[in-house]
């Protein structure tokens, strides 16, 4: 991999080894080329009172790495903990690809591609969750309720 390709829209704003930078009035691609850098688009940022699910959770403390808030040495094995646990709760094949995705990414200190594996499963949680405050019990017969 030669390095990173942001895309970014106007005005957006992107957390590149903890200095805030923010496009200007146009679309324009960034290359990262420097190895180890650690970036976050602010838009897919998780807030602390957001990460109040299991997924959510361990997706934030792989932004802890990226925003310079935590080591990855101090991360790794919350992370890795996490997904396992995750990987009890998602047993359909797409969501395990997903993990398998974010434990390859853990393990290769790409805490970015982590995230964003991480991030595809928040929808099948939040409908995990509503499906059982409805009390609606017709899950697929792959995916346990948490």
């Amino acid at each position: 991999m030669s390095g990173l390709v942001l895309k970014l829209s106007p005005k957006e704003r992107v957390l590149i080894n903890g200095a805030v930078i923010e496009n200007g009035d146009r679309r324009s691609r960034l290359s990262i080329v420097t190895p180890g850098a650690n970036i976050l688009r602010l838009r897919d940022a998780i807030h602390p009172e957001e990460a109040k699910t299991p997924v959510k959770r361990v997706a934030y403390i792989a932004q802890l790495v990226l925003s310079g808030d935590t080591a990855p040495a101090d991360a790794d094995i919350q992370l890795m903990r996490g997904i396992e646990q995750l990987s009890q709760v998602f047993t359909d094949h797409d969501s395990r690809t997903q993990l398998d995705a974010a434990t390859t990414a853990v393990r290769d200190g790409q805490h970015y591609q982590a995230l964003k594996a991480l991030r595809t499963l928040i929808p099948r949680e939040d409908r995990l969750i509503a499906a059982q405050a409805q009390g609606a019990m017709a899950l697929p017969p792959d995916v346990k309720p948490s």
